[in-house]
């Protein structure tokens, strides 16, 4: 199984960046997927995640209302949505996958296969 993170780059504040979140191995579809980063000198943090059936999102608190997950199940990938950019976003974001898990989408140890992160820089 692999997950590979995309998209990240350079972007102003205010900015917006797509990322994607693409599986090899698994189907997304039965899965449910979320997004985490890391910021230098920070311990990991969670970002988003989506239900296996689409039904349910979660949202950190930071990132309410500025970010946005969904998946292409044809193209078998997560996507996140990343709109009006902080500096405070700067980090490396990766993908998580999930057989099996409650509710509580923070719970790193509740995720199966974790993937290889993309940078995204946010200037001021």
């Amino acid at each position: 199984v692999q997950l590979q993170a995309s998209g990240g780059g350079l972007v102003q504040a205010g900015g917006s960046l797509r990322l994607s979140c693409s599986a090899s191995g698994l189907t997304v579809s039965d899965y449910a997927m979320s997004w985490w980063r890391q910021a230098p000198g920070k311990e990991r943090e969670f970002v988003a995640g989506i239900a296996w059936s689409s039904a349910y999102e979660y949202y950190a608190d930071s990132v309410k209302g500025r970010f946005t997950v969904s998946r292409d199940n044809a193209q078998n990938i997560v996507n996140l949505q990343m709109n009006s950019l902080r500096s405070e976003d700067t980090a490396d974001y990766s993908c998580a996958a999930a057989r099996r898990i409650g509710s509580n989408y923070e719970a790193s140890w509740e995720y199966d296969y974790w993937g290889q992160g993309t940078l995204v820089t946010v200037s001021s």
